[in-house]
């Protein structure tokens, strides 16, 4: 594990994971529809859509009933990314976590960066 979060238990990082994963399933599924209609027979938007409609329905009471239907997704990954940058760091504690914020993209963004910069 890196050093940045190897003082974090494993159900920080794991939690945190699992969050990022769904928000940006979310995103995907919100910047698919914009060319795709919602039930369209496409793959990737068949999976993007069965994969975030039970999230999309647990956060159905706090939707607000005016926002077009795309935008719905987009809505619930603000959700998400409010309680990953703001709510988990002030419940474990920490005024700032760094790195914690979003381990998921700090990973990512660590792996392009050795493939796209071997050696450096």
């Amino acid at each position: 594990m890196p050093e940045s979060i190897a003082p974090f238990p494993f159900w920080i990082v794991a939690l945190d994971y699992i969050l990022g994963v769904v928000m940006w399933t979310l995103i995907g599924r919100a910047a698919m529809s914009i060319f795709l209609p919602e039930d369209s027979d496409w793959f990737f938007m068949r999976i993007f859509v069965k994969a975030t409609n039970p999230i999309l329905k647990v956060f159905s009471p706090l939707t607000p009933g005016f926002l077009i239907q795309p935008l719905v997704p987009l809505y619930v990954a603000w959700f998400i990314f409010m309680f990953r940058f703001y709510l988990m760091p002030w419940l474990l504690g920490y005024s700032v976590m760094g790195m914690l914020s979003f381990p998921l993209e700090s990973d990512v963004t660590r792996f392009l960066y050795d493939v796209l910069y071997p050696g450096q």
